[in-house]
């Protein structure tokens, strides 16, 4: 057995990964990196042979695990790729939005390589999708399989960080190896918890993306949604407005899923705004809203919440009112997003609110306004005008990935004899290697350097 980590850097990034079990060559996730450009966001590909991948495995229809699938599928057109039902209707909903960024990025930053695909190599990579079953044994030509086939399968299991992610079981005889994807073992607003195999496993390739800080002791879920509601309910008492930076895919479902049970509760009404491609995305949402992944069954956000739908073109021009929720994509600010264009407008302002509900990279305009002093000066994007942090900001623990404890717990009962440490920035690495090493001390750790070749 083999695994290469493609990724460029130990970090969280443009996640894929290269295993080889029993002579068959497969990929787990096509990411691209946020924050870079050109090859430099590509994973290396470069490090695998055109033409010699029989698979693709998508855990989830984020940008950092699907962004690449068709510069991938370019090069290994022979390789079936497969993926949950819903996770296809996002993942085609977020490729051909990284189409139309992509060329704007060309033109405002004169890259001659972008668009790194096209609108049609979108649609062609569509061609070799398979869309498989949850809790079903597949074989690697797409056949399903009874509850003991002899040959090499795979099955997807619930992972609970949005709608359609999974981890992947792979079975090769008696051995067995499990790819958590991104995982959430707690429930959220919308989105059930994890429902993951717990047999003993041979190999554990897992994220680690909150190894970096502990859960709060005192931590629940409730106590976390009723502090932010009276956050909301403070910020409009003191004559202001609310913007809460969100991904379109997965966060801002969840929010408009939280707000939706403040409304319906009599607690809080105030108008919402969200992007164009948070309402695509939503849209698929309440499609499929009866989904077994969603916990509150049949929940139509649009048409129960009527948020306003802005584009760029009205983020300058919008005049800001009291008591609204801006909830606008990106999560980290990046430049030329309406989070960003509208955090501009809000943060020399002492009457407004920025809260933050999920992940921002650190040197991200959301991570380093999470940051900054109280008065400090901040410039959100590169040429931009430094502006003074008057407005109040806050921090909410609605992440979509599980604690480390969670994590821990799940390795220790799993009992791998190799744990592949994955999709964290070093000192998450470092805090899992620890952890690992003292809860049991047999098992093999490995953090996988880029381009290295492991013999698992």
């Amino acid at each position: 057995m083999r695994f290469i980590n493609l990724a460029r850097h130990n970090e969280i990034g443009a996640n894929s990964y290269f295993l080889e079990i029993n002579g068959r060559k497969i990929i787990l996730d096509a990411g691209l990196h946020p924050r870079r450009f050109g090859e430099e966001a590509l994973p290396n590909y470069r490090r695998i042979a055109d033409g010699e991948i029989d698979a693709v495995f998508i855990s989830h229809a984020h940008q950092d695990h699907i962004g690449s699938l068709p510069v991938l599928t370019r090069r290994q057109p022979r390789a079936k790729v497969f993926m949950t039902p819903a996770t296809a209707r996002l993942t085609e909903i977020m490729l051909h939005n990284s189409v139309n960024v992509m060329s704007r990025q060309r033109d405002e930053l004169a890259l001659g390589s972008y668009p790194l695909f096209t609108h049609r190599e979108a649609d062609q990579s569509r061609e070799v999708w398979h869309e498989v079953g949850v809790g079903q044994r597949w074989s690697f030509d797409g056949e399903r399989l009874g509850s003991d086939p002899a040959e090499t399968s795979f099955e997807f299991f619930y992972a609970g960080h949005i709608l359609g992610a999974t981890g992947v079981l792979f079975r090769n005889g008696e051995q067995k190896i499990f790819y958590t994807g991104d995982v959430n073992f707690l429930d959220q607003t919308l989105q059930k918890r994890a429902d993951f195999p717990v047999e003993p496993l041979d190999v554990l390739i897992i994220e680690t993306t909150r190894g970096d800080r502990a859960l709060r002791p005192d931590f629940s879920r409730a106590a976390e949604e009723k502090r932010f509601l009276n956050s909301l309910l403070d910020a409009f008492a003191r004559g202001g407005s609310v913007l809460i930076p969100v991904f379109a895919l997965g966060k801002t479902q969840e929010v408009l899923g939280l707000l939706h049970r403040f409304r319906a509760s009599g607690a809080l009404d105030a108008p919402i705004y969200i992007g164009g491609l948070s309402t695509k995305v939503t849209m698929v949402y309440d499609q499929l809203a009866s989904s077994p992944q969603l916990s509150l069954h049949g929940l139509q956000l649009l048409p129960t919440l009527s948020p306003f739908v802005l584009n760029g073109r009205d983020v300058a021009s919008t005049q800001i009112q009291r008591n609204r929720l801006y909830v606008l994509s990106s999560g980290m600010m990046t430049e030329k997003t309406l989070s960003n264009q509208m955090a501009s407008r809000f943060v020399d302002r002492p009457e407004q609110s920025v809260f933050f509900v999920g992940y921002a990279d650190p040197e991200s305009p959301a991570g380093k306004l999470k940051s900054v002093q109280d008065g400090a000066l901040l410039r959100l994007e590169e040429g931009g005008s430094h502006l003074s942090v008057l407005c109040s900001r806050d921090e909410f623990d609605f992440s979509g990935h599980a604690p480390r404890e969670l994590l821990m717990d799940y390795i220790v009962k799993t009992t791998p004899k190799v744990v592949v440490l994955v999709h964290g920035d070093l000192p998450s690495l470092d805090w899992f290697r620890e952890a690992i090493r003292t809860a049991l001390p047999s098992c093999q750790v490995i953090v996988p350097e880029p381009d290295k070749e492991y013999e698992l």
